[in-house]
């Protein structure tokens, strides 16, 4: 693995940027010390489904836009 200078790393930032995301990990040393590694972030490699989700799961009555219209009215004094 690459080690490179804090000075080097400014530098040079798109560029080694670029290389960590290929896969080249590398070392950022601050006066010959190891103080961090740079390297790619995982993607997700399922991307989150939502649209969709519960096709299939449930079916809608076909009286569904009349269910309840009886107790609504009650509730709502229509009709007495």
């Amino acid at each position: 693995m690459k080690t490179v200078n804090i000075h080097e790393a400014k530098t040079h930032l798109s560029r080694l940027v670029e290389r960590a995301a290929q896969g080249e990990s590398f070392i950022i040393a601050k006066a010959g010390k190891p103080m961090v590694r740079v390297e790619a972030l995982e993607a997700d490699a399922k991307p989150k489904k939502r649209l969709g989700f519960l096709a299939g799961e449930f079916s809608v009555p076909d009286d569904f836009d009349s269910m309840g219209r009886e107790e609504i009215a009650q509730l709502f004094g229509v009709g007495e």
